[in-house]
């Protein structure tokens, strides 16, 4: 455990000079391919450190935030684009920019100087329960192996959902303390009242990501084929490799869990899902446009959900199921509860 913690020491502060370089020297130049040029280093170095980590929570939510969230950003910052974009004030808000998966919510309400941040107490309660939802989930895995394996699924479907808010609501408590005035953006918007798989992957799930890969994947895209088939049908491709490009970073995420050679069932995952958006596009356009047909969203939610289950059961937890990987969460679990009472 101490060996992870210097880990960790070492990829920051490595990470916070790969940016402070970032924003003195690289802002510098032009944008464009040669800022990019200049930034390519940071990104093979971001892309890298996590590896360093072996616990499952601290190496997977740095892949997401580092390899991920971050080296995206650095993208689009070297073509004077996105968070990064303008150029912030400060070093500590670029560094808070590129790597905490957070939003200003547009026309927020300001906090006037010396008040606590509105959002601050909620988001600390909200870390809260879901660590504490978290450890009964942990709690209830010693009784695993009197759980049908349906049972089993729903409980990692259900850690899954819980594990992502828990990093993304700590991830987003520095950005709050640091940016007391502003309101911040939820990083979920209810899933489970999905209308749509497009509206669940588009505007209800894990929307820091869909805000990364919109302006770094779907836009390029679409400018290009509006140019090659037209505005109608632009969308079509755009989205398809947009779900392309999540599920390789998925399959990024995956490799650090597993550390063995990709199987790409995880990316076979978010294709058929870009497959079957688009099927969905095609078909609100053909049918409930011309008012045809319109399934009513009782209905075309539930279908929506059980797709989603049904394709990630198959495709994605199962993979980590063959791997173990269940099991070493555990047993992870129980090291750090072992490591805090001896600390104590």
């Amino acid at each position: 455990m101490e060996g992870e913690l210097n880990n960790l020491i070492v990829l920051w502060v490595s990470t916070t000079l790969s940016l402070w370089y970032c924003y003195l020297i690289s802002a510098k130049i032009s944008k464009g391919f040669t800022r990019l040029v200049s930034i390519f280093p940071v990104l093979i170095l971001l892309l890298v450190l996590p590896f360093n980590l072996h616990t499952f929570h601290l190496g997977t939510s740095h892949v997401f935030i580092l390899s991920w969230l971050a080296n995206f950003r650095l993208v689009l910052f070297a073509f004077d684009k996105g968070p990064l974009s303008p150029l912030p004030p400060k070093l500590y808000l670029f560094i808070l920019a590129a790597c905490s998966p957070y939003k200003i919510k547009q026309n927020s309400v300001k906090i006037k100087k010396g008040e606590t941040p509105f959002q601050l107490p909620s988001l600390i309660i909200e870390s809260a329960n879901k660590a504490a939802l978290l450890v009964f989930l942990f709690y209830s895995y010693i009784f695993k192996q009197y759980f049908h394996n349906h049972v089993l699924l729903i409980l990692y479907f259900f850690h899954t959902y819980v594990n992502i808010q828990l990093l993304l609501a700590v991830a987003a408590i520095p950005a709050q303390i640091l940016l007391p005035d502003v309101e911040l953006e939820p990083q979920f918007k209810t899933p489970v009242r999905a209308t749509s798989l497009q509206d669940f992957w588009g505007h209800r799930w894990n929307l820091r990501v869909s805000d990364t890969l919109r302006p770094t994947v779907y836009d390029p895209i679409k400018t290009i084929s509006t140019r090659i088939i037209g505005p109608r049908w632009a969308s079509l491709p755009a989205v398809f490799a947009t779900f392309v490009t999540s599920g390789l970073m998925h399959e990024l995420v995956y490799y650090h869990m597993i550390r063995k050679n990709p199987t790409w069932e995880v990316t076979w995952f978010f294709v058929l899902q870009g497959v079957f958006v688009d099927i969905e596009i095609f078909l609100k356009k053909k049918l409930v446009s011309t008012g045809k047909f319109n399934l009513h969203d009782a209905f075309s939610g539930p279908l929506a959900l059980a797709n989603i289950a049904l394709t990630a059961g198959f495709l994605s937890y199962t993979q980590l199921l063959r791997n173990g990987v269940d099991e070493k969460i555990i047993h992870e679990f129980n090291a750090i509860v072992d490591f805090f009472i001896g600390s104590a």
